[in-house]
């Protein structure tokens, strides 16, 4: 075979292993929340085999509402592997959030993961920004389902009369959180309301409690 083309197939074949996710080794590899982590590893030691049981696969950490008792009116519950055994080395985390009337999740991202977001109940006014800053915004009602792509900014209103309570899943078993929010904004009733003036650009007869207000420092808008 000629040594060019031998050499290519090798190049090749090298760049496809590099590339592949890994794939686990066993069925399931709930955490050890007992083992002492002496080495790091890219995820949490695994329980042993003989030790694995159903409970390992259920929890009831989203069972209850957070506290939206707090100065944007909402909370956002975060269950990964470190809480959730047998999500260990299946790339998932899971999430609740509550939204109070009026109630605000500010734009974050999460640099590790995409996020599919389920509505349970209520009307919210949820939307990315890409990274040609385009605004993509949309309307969900009970039973509709949102993503917010990886590391994208991404936020959540509440645009009805009601409590609303979505729960997600993300691509992740450690999806990472960046704020904006935490890390420039100081926490002011002024401030937060022009940053939910910011975001919603849906007109006052739509969504009478959300000011009606325009995106000029968006190069595009996208509404549905």
């Amino acid at each position: 075979m000629n040594r060019n083309l031998l050499s290519f197939i090798v190049f090749c074949t090298s760049i496809c292993i590099c590339l592949a996710d890994d794939d686990n080794l066993q069925d399931a590899c709930p955490t050890n929340m007992t083992a002492k982590q002496n080495v790091f590893i890219n995820g949490f030691p695994c329980k042993n085999p003989s030790s694995i049981s159903a409970p390992d696969f259920k929890t009831s950490s989203l069972n209850h509402a957070g506290d939206t008792d707090n100065f944007l009116h909402s909370s956002v519950n975060i269950v990964t592997a470190a809480d959730f055994q047998g999500l260990n080395t299946l790339g998932l985390s899971i999430a609740r959030t509550d939204l109070d009337v009026d109630g605000t999740v500010l734009p974050h991202s999460h640099p590790r993961a995409s996020e599919l977001f389920f509505l349970r109940k209520g009307t919210v006014l949820a939307g990315f920004i890409d990274t040609n800053n385009t605004l993509f915004q949309s309307f969900i009602k009970e039973g509709d389902v949102i993503l917010f792509p990886r590391g994208l900014l991404h936020f959540c209103l509440n645009a009805g009369y009601e409590p609303a309570i979505a729960f997600s899943v993300l691509n992740s078993q450690n999806p990472g959180v960046v704020s904006i929010s935490g890390a420039i904004f100081e926490t002011n009733s002024e401030l937060i309301d022009k940053i939910t003036r910011k975001m919603s650009s849906i007109p006052a007869s739509e969504l009478e409690h959300i000011r009606n207000a325009t995106l000029p420092k968006f190069s595009r808008i996208h509404i549905q």
